[in-house]
């Protein structure tokens, strides 16, 4: 007698389970095909800055209507501007003018190193002596230290070389009015007020490097002159220079000040021409487009300076003005050059047909 063992449960239900039920034959077309439909991609909206926009659009009708005036209003005469645009007491004040600006820029920045390295030093007396000159003379304003220096006569009719504490016994002698004349008095002005600010701005400067390092470069045993110049000083430098490039164009702006002294500058000689033929507005723009002009230079030789000197702080400069329109030259120049894709030529080729 021969006893047949019945089919395991699970084998049964395995062979239904491997064989998947038939759909319809949806499922045998979308594996025979072999892919598999990706995601649409989303797509991209850019940010709208529409209050940069509004801003923008509000500065260019403004700058519009600026222009406008210059060329519908005639009071502008720009015929007696040109006239006196290249005028020879014109150019004899403007060069007057940047000798004061060159002089007392040299001058009181010089001065101003003195001052802030003796405002670090660690002499109490070199301290109180650098912190009081720079409280008196940024406390005084510059027409008030122009009418002094002018006016020094009144208070000492001599000046000179002599036994201290005595005005008997003098060595040299100078007679004050003779001494201390326009031009003396304008270069000691502006020199002594300009060397009190460059103090601050280059011992902030000097101030912000890492001390970390000046220490590190004392434990190598670096002489303190070689430390200051070749680690303390190009550092600082950075700091320095967009202060120090304020200072000389407020500096520039500020000579037209020494006209309270009689000396004869830009704003002192156009003051006098208009006086004389009473062309106010058109002599004021002279005045200020040259005081623009030489602005402008003065900001294109900080950009490139500082640049110069950020070498060390960035791995990859920005690119100057010049080096971006070329860039953009480049770019349009290629987006030009560059063929339309085979939709845009039908559709031309479409629009050309209709309308033949």
């Amino acid at each position: 007698m021969t006893i047949t063992a019945p089919a395991p449960a699970d084998s049964a239900s395995g062979n239904s389970d491997a064989t998947p039920p038939a759909s319809g034959g949806s499922g045998s077309g979308s594996t025979g095909s072999g892919t598999a439909e990706r995601p649409s991609r989303p797509e991209v909206v850019p940010l709208r800055h529409w209050l940069r926009w509004g801003l923008s659009a509000v500065a260019i009708f403004l700058l519009a209507q600026l222009v406008w005036t210059f060329f519908s209003n005639p009071q502008w005469r720009w015929g007696v501007f040109s006239e006196y645009f290249f005028n020879d007491a014109i150019i004899r004040g403007l060069w007057l003018t940047l000798w004061l600006t060159v002089s007392s820029a040299v001058i009181g920045f010089a001065l101003g190193g003195l001052l802030a390295l003796a405002r670090m030093s660690g002499s109490p007396l070199l301290n109180s002596f650098s912190w009081t000159f720079i409280w008196f003379f940024r406390s005084v304003p510059l027409v008030v230290q122009l009418v002094i220096w002018y006016n020094l006569g009144y208070l000492f009719p001599t000046l000179g070389i002599g036994w201290p504490f005595t005005y008997d016994f003098w060595f040299v002698e100078f007679d004050t009015v003779r001494l201390i004349s326009s031009t003396v008095a304008a270069i000691l002005g502006l020199s002594l007020h300009q060397a009190a600010y460059s103090a601050e701005i280059i011992r902030g400067g000097l101030l912000s490097v890492d001390q970390g390092q000046i220490e590190a470069a004392k434990a190598l045993g670096i002489p303190r002159s070689r430390r200051f110049f070749r680690i303390t000083l190009p550092q600082a430098a950075r700091a320095i220079l967009p202060n120090a490039f304020n200072e000389v164009i407020g500096l520039l702006k500020g000579t037209s000040v020494v006209f309270i002294v009689a000396l004869p500058e830009l704003f002192y000689t156009v003051q006098v021409i208009y006086n004389r033929n009473q062309q106010v507005v058109p002599l004021l723009l002279v005045a200020a487009v040259w005081y623009t002009i030489f602005t402008t230079i003065l900001s294109v030789a900080q950009y490139y300076i500082e640049r110069h000197f950020a070498r060390g702080a960035e791995r990859e400069l920005p690119p100057t003005p010049i080096q971006r329109a070329r860039a953009w030259v480049s770019r349009s120049w290629a987006s030009a050059q560059r063929p339309l894709p085979p939709s845009s030529v039908a559709a031309l080729k479409s629009t050309s047909d209709h309308e033949q």
